[in-house]
C-alpha cells in the first residue's frame, strides 16, 4: 500500500437550517390534545454556535423529553429526539410530517420548485420522475457501478500523482463523487482540471458556507427588511445565479443534440417529459424547475458522500489498527489485481461495518433538513399544529444509548454479529427515513463502498507527524472534518 500524508485545509460545510441562534426561547410543550393550547417558555439571551446548540438540544431532550420546541423570534420549531420518537414521526406518521417549511434564504432561488424544497402535487410528480429515471440511468442498470469504478480509477491516479506529499483532498474527493451524479444527469464526467466545473463546486461550496453564518440567519428572520441591504445573503444569491447559468448551458447543449427516441441521461428524459406534461402545468415540468431539480440532485448526490469519505480518511488515521484489518480483508478477498465490485460486499463484512460506523460517528446530517406538519398531529402526547416546522435530531438516533452498546466510541462491532458477519441496525438512519428520506441513498451506499474499498486497496493513510486531524469536526447542516494539519 502506498503511504499518503494529507494536509487538510479549511473543511467547509453546509448548513441550510439553524446555524446560529440570536435569541432562543425554549419550553416544554403543554399543548396536549384537549388541553389549554399554551406553552411555558424560558428565555435565553445568548448567541450559540450550532455545535453548542446541538449539545444544548440533546440536554433539553433529557430534561423535557423527546419532543420539545425552540423559538427564534416569532417562529417555533419542534425538535424530535431519540430513535423511538423519530421513527414515530417519520415512519408511523409519515403523512403528517412530509412537507417542507419555507426557508427565505433559499426560497429566493428555489422558489418552492424542484425536489428538496417543494410540496404537494409538484413535489410528488418531481420526486417520482427523479426516482424512476435515476434508477433507469444508474441504479437500475450496471452502468452506475461502472461509473463509480471508472471514477475510482481517476481518483486513485490523482492521489498517486501527489507522490506522498501532504495535500488537501477535499476538492478531489468532491469532484470524484460529483462526477458520478454528473454522469447520470449530464451523460458525462468532468476532468479534475475542468475550470467550469471547479468554479461550480467552489461557488456552491461558498454559498453553502455562507448559508451557515449568523447574518444569513438574520436574513431568514427578517427577509423583507434585509433583502436590499448588503450581507452574505447577497453573495449566496449571486452564487446561485452563476450556478444556474452553468446548469443552463448544459441544458442548452442537450436541447441542441436531443433525440426524444434515444434519451442519454436525466436531462434528455426531462425534456421529453416537458412535452408530455404541457397539459399539466401544476406538475411543474418546465425549464425553471428542471434547473432547480438538477441543482437539488447535484448537491444531494455530492455533499453527504464526499463528506463521509473525508471522515473515512480521518477515522482511519486515528485508528490505524482498524485500517490494517480493513486492508487485510480487502487483500484476502479482492487482492491487488482487480477492482472492487458490489458483489464483493457480502464477503467484506468487517469493511462494510467500518463504513457504517464512519457514517454513524461522522454524524453527517445532525438535524436532517427541516420538515413541516402537513396537518394537525399528535406526537408523544403533544399537539403539533399544522404548519409547524419539525426537526428530527438524527444525532440522537445515531448516539441513542438504548440502541448502541458504546454510542460515543468508534466501534465497528456495532454492525457485526457474534460470527463476525455484517448485521443491519434499525437505528442506523444517516439518510433520515420516511417520505423525505434521501433520494440517492442507494447511490450513496454504492459510492461509499466502492470508493472506500478502492482507496484502501491501494493506499495507507497516515497523518503528518504531530498534526493528527481532530475528530471534533465543524458543524453546520452537515458535520464535516475541521481544518487541521495532517
Amino acid at each position: 500500500h502506498t503511504f499518503l500524508y494529507y494536509k487538510f485545509s479549511e473543511m467547509l460545510c453546509l448548513n441550510m437550517q439553524m446555524r446560529h441562534y440570536l435569541m432562543l426561547t425554549f419550553g416544554e410543550f403543554r399543548e396536549k390534545k384537549g388541553a389549554n393550547r399554551k406553552s411555558e417558555y424560558k428565555s435565553l439571551c445568548e448567541t450559540f454556535s450550532l455545535i453548542k446548540v446541538i449539545c444544548f438540544e440533546m440536554q433539553l431532550s433529557q430534561e423535557y423529553g423527546p419532543v420539545f420546541s425552540l423559538r427564534r423570534g416569532s417562529e417555533r420549531m419542534v425538535f424530535v429526539s431519540g430513535y423511538k420518537m423519530v421513527k414515530e414521526a417519520l415512519v408511523n406518521q409519515l403523512d403528517s410530517f412530509a412537507d417542507r417549511p419555507i426557508v427565505p434564504l433559499f426560497h429566493v432561488v428555489f422558489k418552492g420548485l424542484g425536489i428538496g424544497l417543494s410540496n404537494g402535487y409538484l413535489w410528488k410528480k418531481q420526486r417520482k420522475f427523479a426516482n424512476t429515471h435515476l434508477r433507469y440511468f444508474g441504479e437500475g442498470q450496471r452502468s452506475l457501478e461502472k461509473y463509480i469504478q471508472e471514477e475510482s480509477n481517476f481518483l486513485c491516479e490523482a492521489f498517486k500523482e501527489e507522490q506522498g506529499r501532504p495535500f488537501n483532498p477535499h476538492y478531489l474527493i468532491t469532484n470524484a463523487v460529483g462526477n458520478v451524479i454528473s454522469s447520470v444527469l449530464f451523460g458525462h464526467r468532468f476532468e479534475y482540471s475542468d475550470q467550469s466545473f471547479q468554479n461550480f463546486l467552489e461557488l456552491d461550496n461558498e454559498a453553502i458556507v455562507l448559508a451557515g453564518s449568523a447574518q444569513t440567519q438574520l436574513y431568514d428572520a427578517f427577509p423583507g427588511l434585509l433583502k436590499y441591504l448588503p450581507g452574505p445573503h447577497q453573495t449566496v444569491h449571486a452564487n446561485y445565479k452563476e450556478i444556474m447559468i452553468f446548469l443552463k448551458k448544459e441544458v442548452e447543449k442537450h436541447k441542441e443534440e436531443w433525440n426524444p427516441d434515444d434519451p442519454r441521461d436525466y436531462i434528455d428524459a426531462y425534456l421529453s417529459e416537458m412535452k408530455k406534461k404541457k397539459e399539466d402545468p401544476h406538475a411543474g415540468f418546465n425549464m425553471e424547475t428542471l434547473l432547480v431539480c438538477i441543482l437539488d440532485l447535484m448537491e444531494a448526490g455530492t455533499e453527504t458522500s464526499s463528506t463521509t469519505l473525508r471522515w473515512a480518511l480521518v477515522y482511519m488515521m486515528h485508528y490505524p489498527e482498524i485500517q490494517e484489518k480493513v486492508q487485510a480483508e480487502i487483500d484476502r478477498v479482492i487482492g491487488q489485481s482487480r477492482q472492487p465490485t458490489m458483489a464483493d460486499r457480502p464477503n467484506l463484512p468487517y469493511t462494510d461495518a467500518v463504513i457504517h460506523e464512519i457514517q454513524r460517528m461522522g454524524n453527517i446530517v445532525p438535524l436532517g433538513f427541516p420538515k413541516m406538519a402537513s396537518k394537525d398531529a399528535t406526537l408523544g402526547g403533544y399537539l403539533i399544529p399544522k404548519g409547524t416546522a419539525i426537526s428530527t435530531i438524527l444525532s440522537s438516533v445515531l448516539f441513542d444509548k438504548n440502541e448502541w452498546a458504546t454510542p460515543d466510541i468508534f466501534n465497528p462491532e456495532h454492525f457485526l454479529d457474534s460470527e463476525g458477519q455484517f448485521r443491519r441496525r434499525d437505528a442506523f438512519l444517516p439518510f433520515s427515513t420516511g417520505k423525505r428520506m434521501c433520494l440517492g441513498e442507494h447511490l450513496a451506499r454504492m459510492e461509499l463502498f466502492l470508493f472506500f474499498t478502492s482507496l484502501f486497496q491501494h493506499f495507507t493513510f497516515s497523518p503528518v507527524p504531530g498534526e493528527m486531524p481532530s475528530l471534533e469536526g465543524v458543524l453546520g447542516f452537515t458535520h464535516s472534518p475541521e481544518s487541521s494539519g495532517c
